[in-house]
């Protein structure tokens, strides 16, 4: 059975997590989890995914709490940020912005749309057109937008959170497999539990409890967060137990196709993981508590999330020695 120091990351300097980094995550987890009462696991995978600079797709049926709970960590990392509503008439301008003539200056200046925030909440984004959610693209890969040839850069940090309903249901649209490859994760948050759902009632979570939520993290200290967690060392044990992962499911269908990508994902988003948990490295179980919300919108139709599962309970896990 393979062994890995924690101590050893990809290469020489690399640092530990601070305490500070570790506690502000957790304090941004529990204030979501606040309002999205009983979710706590499925938050932390949200969180350790943004944390690590990807994006998230939550899916789920319409009031289950998935834009409550986007505003609710926008809220608590004490970041901007801007909605999008996807319908079928969105345009690709109505996400990157668009140049307008000013005929007093006799010039063409740029109208930033709400692309250019540091959160960007899309609600339903199968419902808005193909044309329409091509314009996420450039963005969730590259942090820039092109607009008539001008290539503008966008904030840092930037995370997309887009909602969309089942498939299936009127209006919508399957995303393409290039934008589901732009999501870090996706989760599912069900519906709550009687005690979840009657603090709902109370008010004590849901909007009410949203609206109580003021940042926990100044800015300094979000960004030291974000600093940390692209920057956790990760041991060589640990990568090989990544890539027998995803070299596992590749080989367990035909059907399935994993980009490197893939790999790349399930190792940053465990990074974010490790953090919240106070961890200073990657540990396996970090690995384990995402690979499920990695793969899940990757695989093709008809291939159940339990695969991934069932590749976990093969793989030998590296032990720590």
């Amino acid at each position: 059975m393979n062994s890995f120091d924690p101590r050893r990351g990809n290469g020489p300097g690399s640092p530990p997590t601070s305490y500070h980094a570790s506690t502000g995550a957790q304090a941004v987890a529990e204030a979501a989890d606040r309002v999205i009462a009983g979710q706590r696991p499925k938050i932390n995978i949200v969180l350790a995914a943004l944390l690590s600079g990807g994006h998230v797709l939550l899916e789920d049926r319409p009031g289950v709490g998935k834009t409550v709970l986007a505003r609710a960590i926008g809220a608590a990392l004490n970041l901007g940020v801007s909605r999008i509503q996807g319908t079928p008439d969105l345009l690709p301008t109505d996400v990157t912005g668009v140049h307008i003539y000013h005929p007093g200056s006799n010039d063409w200046k740029f109208k930033p749309g709400p692309l250019f925030a540091p959160l960007v909440l899309v609600d339903e984004l199968n419902r808005a057109t193909p044309k329409a959610q091509s314009a996420l693209l450039e963005a969730m890969a590259e942090n820039q937008v092109t607009v008539d040839g001008a290539t503008l850069a966008l904030p840092e940090p930037f995370m997309v959170l887009a909602t969309q309903n089942p498939l299936g249901e009127v209006g919508t649209h399957r995303l393409a497999a290039a934008q589901l490859d732009r999501f870090a994760v996706l989760v599912r948050l069900g519906l709550p539990e009687r005690a979840a759902e009657r603090a709902v009632l109370t008010g004590a979570a849901g909007q009410s409890g949203l609206n109580a939520i003021t940042p926990v993290v100044t800015d300094g200290e979000r960004d030291a967060i974000l600093r940390t967690v692209r920057s956790l060392p990760v041991s060589d044990a640990i990568i090989d137990y990544t890539l027998d992962i995803v070299h596992a499911v590749r080989a367990s269908h035909e059907s399935i196709w994993l980009s490197v990508r893939v790999s790349e994902t399930l190792l940053t988003v465990a990074r974010g993981h490790a953090v919240l948990a106070g961890r200073a490295y990657v540990a396996p179980e970090d690995i384990q508590a995402v690979a499920v919300a990695v793969f899940e919108h990757r695989l093709p139709k008809g291939i159940e999330p339990s695969l991934v599962k069932a590749v976990l309970n093969d793989i030998a896990i590296p032990v720590h020695g």
